[in-house]
């Protein structure tokens, strides 16, 4: 242990850690919090390791809720924030390759650490002690490098998920991942098949906006997408034999979530933009590659893939979007614009703009600098439309269903064609967008759709 190194500790943590200590139980911070805290950055939460049995933990203080007290964690609750308390264990077997069977509480905290993943997070801190550092955690952090606690086998036997983690941890921390452990997590790899959808998306989300989420290539690399993303593997094999480009499509999908800003959508964006790609792959007679559809296919993949791994609706449908329009680039004019904003939806159309740009920017230097004028002009364009509040779709128009209805239209499929037929006009002569033209203009649309 290092007595001489201070982490500033939260009023609450101090309080809980004090009042076990007074009365006579060990207790200290532990885990990720101790490691955020090493390396300057603020942890999201503060987790408590003790000597004290969960009975105990929980007679000492008036607010408790019994998180997981079969694992001997209980969360001790201090104004309106919660603290996990978790009794020194030793893990007994591991079933299903995630959880342990059962867990045995011990009076000695180097056991406890013992069975922790990585010797980043299996470093303790109280200010009485100082650093409790037995595995050389805060060496590894010095030289960036994510190593398994004791043996690496054994570790990523107990939990799979573990494998995932360690490629997650090297990204967000600009890590390299030691040999022994990447031997071990190449060898089980395969294990993560039994790992749960949810889990595998929160890790793979973690990645992805991290600083470094073209650390997906040592995912592919160590045999991990090859379980939980074999879409990934296909596009880290294929060349792209044009003068747009400079990389696989792979490498391409690398650079371009790098070159995105850390958003959940526009990241997963950039890994599904071109996922299609190798379904489509042709040759002309030149040799020269083509991949023409591939926005749509890629879309399914994405919608597919996403589904799979138990993503939201809200966050499908719109990465499925953004990748169905992401090579949509049109004539530069403001119809034109205010047609594709229509499509994409004005929500997310900058969103849009960011992903042509790192699409862009992540391909080859041949007419880098036009098609960056062109997007420029794009969203200048853009900007004058929303800065003269043309309509871009139906609850613009100023004309409702109501509206029809009560000039003699009867409800129906009908109704909607109408108003579809009034905001095209309208998408490409905006002073259109009047009561009077548009319930005019439904009455000829009317006429000409037979309706009375």
């Amino acid at each position: 242990m290092e007595v001489g190194l201070k982490i500033d500790l939260p009023e609450h943590v101090q309080a809980i850690i004090g009042k076990l200590e007074e009365a006579g139980y060990e207790a200290y911070a532990v885990g990720g919090c101790v490691r955020d805290s090493l390396i300057g950055r603020i942890p999201g939460d503060w987790d408590i390791t003790t000597s004290a049995k969960p009975g105990e933990v929980k007679a000492l203080f008036a607010r408790t809720v019994d998180t997981g007290i079969q694992h001997g964690t209980v969360t001790v609750l201090m104004d309106k924030m919660g603290y996990e308390v978790t009794t020194y264990r030793v893990d007994g077997e591991y079933e299903d390759g995630r959880h342990p069977r059962e867990v045995e509480f011990t009076a000695s905290l180097l056991e406890d650490l013992k069975r922790r993943d990585f010797t980043i997070n299996a470093m303790a801190y109280n200010d009485r002690c100082g650093i409790v550092d037995i595995f050389g955690g805060r060496q590894d952090l010095k030289d960036k490098i994510i190593r398994c606690v004791g043996d690496a086998m054994e570790r990523f036997s107990e939990d799979a998920l573990r494998i995932l983690r360690a490629v997650r941890f090297s990204a967000q921390l600009g890590c390299t991942i030691a040999e022994s452990t990447r031997q071990a997590v190449s060898s089980l790899a395969g294990n993560l098949k039994h790992i749960s959808a949810e889990r595998i998306q929160a890790e793979l989300v973690k990645l992805l906006l991290s600083d470094n989420p073209q650390y997906l290539k040592d995912a592919w690399e160590l045999g991990i997408t090859a379980v939980i993303l074999p879409e990934f593997d296909a596009i880290m094999k294929q060349e792209q034999n044009t003068p747009h480009h400079c990389f696989t499509v792979g490498g391409h999908t690398l650079k371009a979530m790098e070159l995105v800003k850390p958003d959940k959508v526009l990241r997963l964006t950039m890994l599904f933009h071109d996922m299609g790609k190798p379904l489509v792959h042709s040759s002309d007679e030149e040799g020269r590659d083509r991949f023409y559809g591939h926005p749509d296919v890629s879309e399914e993949i994405a919608g597919r893939v996403m589904r799979r791994l138990r993503f939201d609706n809200d966050t499908i449908g719109k990465v499925c979007r953004l990748v169905k329009y992401h090579d949509t680039h049109p004539v530069l004019k403001p119809a034109n614009v205010r047609r594709l904003v229509h499509k994409v939806g004005n929500e997310l159309f900058l969103s849009l703009l960011l992903v042509q740009e790192a699409d862009i920017r992540a391909q080859s230097t041949y007419k880098r600098e036009e098609k960056l004028e062109a997007l420029l002009k794009l969203k200048e364009i853009y900007q004058d439309i929303l800065r003269d509040s043309d309509c871009l779709s139906l609850k613009d128009l100023k004309i409702t269903g109501k509206d029809l209805i009560g000039d003699g239209m009867a409800p129906g499929r009908e109704l909607g064609q109408v108003l579809q037929g009034l905001l095209d006009d309208v998408l490409s002569e905006p002073e259109h967008n009047t009561k009077e033209y548009l319930l005019d203009a439904a009455r000829k649309l009317r006429r000409q759709y037979n309706t009375p």
